[in-house]
Parts: structure tokens; sequence; C-alpha cells
């Protein structure tokens, strides 16, 4: 069993994170969450507090988060027992959890699956930062959440989860001979060729395989509130429209999509992946805000048989055309440190193995007698 202080290169699992936390390295404002170290990241949640500013902002070397918000907050909103965060709208909201990282340990943030299917646009913010979703070796301090409800308002309070950390000992380590060597011991898509360039390619399934279903989904602007803390509590189709056609499908300027990829994706309970969230490359796009996938995810280890990657996909200013099989996207493997105790799948909160084509855990199936 490795040090925690001193853990060899590579992404930290649940053991090393929950030692932080009792070690003091990782503070909470109050305790943990029974579900809230996953296999390989830590969720984050809202404090008592979400300031309104005029807009997002980076505090810079030379600031902290709390000194910008004295000079662009417009009001501050009490979380405690619930708020209303509009669509259009910036908020900065303290998190519970703050760090006091060892030396060359680093940490990358990433909103919450659930979060990036409602299209809420969230990034972490640490003090002194220059880059959204990074938090420096050894960084000690508090973190921020940026919120921007894109499409749906939403009610959330203090507790609500809706960022996710990982923490990294040493350089990033991904790499394709990384991918390369995995996929030659297990296959790391449950069936078809491999396109290895940069990171492992996905391409988008809009061929309707399944007659019965749709091939995606479109967000319905202008509907109801969306509480992130409540599960299978609202009617799809209060909200979203199935997409239907087949073969190609133009993405509108500005509307959100959620659409999936045609390969079952594996991920081995050694290493992570991340998504990619934007290529310039591939398209006037944005695809997967939410971008980690854990150790076990679509892995017979997390009882999984592959599961495809369901992707938040959002077009640029212009109208773009997507076609069946285009890539849409890569992901990037890195190593564990240690191969956790337990994987995405196994009896903690994971509601998305074995998925396919799937919304957020907010709604309840799509009535589909309703076409």
């Amino acid at each position: 069993m490795t040090s925690t202080l001193n853990p060899p290169q590579g992404i930290l699992p649940a053991r090393i994170i929950a030692d932080y936390c009792a070690r003091g390295l990782i503070k909470s404002e109050r305790a943990l969450d029974d579900d809230q170290v996953q296999p390989a990241s830590l969720d984050l949640r809202l404090g008592k507090w979400a300031y309104r500013v005029r807009a997002s902002f980076l505090p810079g070397p030379k600031s902290t988060v709390a000194q910008r918000l004295e000079t662009l907050g417009l009001h501050r909103i009490d979380l405690t027992d619930g708020a209303v965060l509009e669509t259009s709208c910036v908020y900065i909201v303290p998190l519970l959890e703050s760090l006091k990282l060892p030396k060359g340990v680093s940490a990358a943030a990433n909103p919450k699956s659930s979060t990036g299917r409602l299209d809420i646009f969230t990034r972490v913010i640490a003090d002194h930062a220059q880059e959204f979703d990074k938090v420096p070796e050894a960084y000690e301090g508090p973190l921020y959440a940026e919120i921007s409800p894109r499409t749906f308002s939403i009610l959330a309070r203090t507790g609500s989860r809706l960022s996710q950390i990982r923490f990294r000992a040493g350089a990033p380590m991904a790499s394709d001979q990384i991918i390369r060597d995995l996929h030659a011991k297990e296959s790391l898509i449950a069936d078809g060729a491999v396109n290895i360039d940069n990171g492992l390619a996905l391409t988008i399934d809009l061929s309707g395989t399944d007659k019965d279903n749709p091939i995606g989904f479109r967000a319905k602007r202008h509907s109801g509130l969306v509480d992130v803390d409540r599960k299978a509590g609202l009617e799809a189709s209060d909200f979203w429209e199935p997409i239907w056609q087949r073969g190609s499908l133009v993405l509108d300027p500005d509307q959100f999509y959620i659409l999936a990829s045609k390969e079952a994706v594996r991920v081995p309970p050694t290493h992570a992946a991340e998504m990619v969230p934007f290529n310039p490359l591939v398209g006037e796009f944005r695809v997967h805000y939410a971008g980690f996938f854990d150790p076990g995810f679509g892995h017979q280890s997390g009882h999984g048989e592959g599961a495809r990657a369901v992707l938040e996909v959002r077009s640029h200013e212009v109208p773009f055309i997507l076609e069946d099989g285009q890539i849409i996207g890569r992901l990037v493997y890195e190593p564990l440190t240690e191969v956790p105790s337990q994987v995405y799948g196994q009896g903690i909160g994971s509601n998305y193995q074995r998925q396919g084509l799937k919304l957020s855990k907010h709604f309840r199936p799509y009535d589909l007698s309703k076409r």
C-alpha cells in the first residue's frame, strides 16, 4: 500500500482522498456525505451563499476570489433553504470544501455528469487562478464554483453537488501509448476498430439502429424549474423533445442536445479517463461538459459490459451539420496510483453504468407513446 503523502505518479483513488480528508488536507465545513468520495474523485458541495456577478472572471495571480467579489458582486443569495439560479446569469458560490495539498499534488475539476446533462455551465476557481478548473500543486485555500445555467433555471441549496475534483500526483501522464497498451490487454471499446490520435476517438451515433427509440434529445426552451437534488421527479416530455431523424443533424446555434456515441466505452479499474471537452478541429461545437469517467465505467469489474458516452452538445455561433459516424470527441486515459477498493457501478450511487442514450437522473424515462 502506497504512502498517502508521497504517492507514486498518477490519479489518486478513493482511499487516498479519504485519508486526505481525515488528515485535514481536504477540509470541509461539515461532515462528508456518505457517497461523496468517488472511486477517483471527490464531489464538491455548494456553501451557504451564492453571489450574482456581472460577468465571469478569473482572479489572476494578484487577487483572491473574495477580493474580486467585492467589486464584481451584484447581490448575495442565501442557499440554506434553497434558491433559484436563473438562466443567463453568472453566480459564484464558495464551496464547503477547501484544500491544503501536499507538495507534488495538484487537482483538476469538472462538472458532474448530471450537471452537464442539465446544461449547467459550471467551473471551479481557486484563489490567484489563471485557469478555470485547475488547482496548482501544493495549493492551500478555498474553492469556488462559477455557475451559469444555460437552458433550465435550477433550484440549488447548501450541500448540492454540481462539480467534482480529481487529484493528481506528479505531472499528467495521459498519452496515446497508454491507450494502445491498455487496448492490447483488454478492448477499450466493446466492438469496432479504434482510432487513437491524441486520445481515443469517439463517434456520434445518428443511425438510429433501434427504430423504436430516438437518436437524441433537444432541450425545450422556457421549461420549468429543475431541482438539482431531486431524482426522477420531472416528466421528461416537459423539458425535452426526442429527435427521430436519421443520418445527420443540424445543430442550431445555442441549442442544447443530448446525443450518444456509437462506441461502448470501457475504463479498466487501473485507470481513469477524461473526455476532451472541445476540439475546434472537428467542428464549431462543444461536447461533453462533464468529462470525468471513473475507473470501472462500462467495465465488467463494475458490472458493466461497455457503456456509451452520453454527449452534451452545444453548437457555437453558426449552424453545424453532424453526420452519423463523425468524430465528436476524444477520450484520454491516465493510470491511478493504486486500484480503488470500489469502482464505478459497485453500489456507490453510480447512475449511468451500462447506459445508452440517457437523460439526467432528474427525469423519469421519456414516454415514447407520446410520439
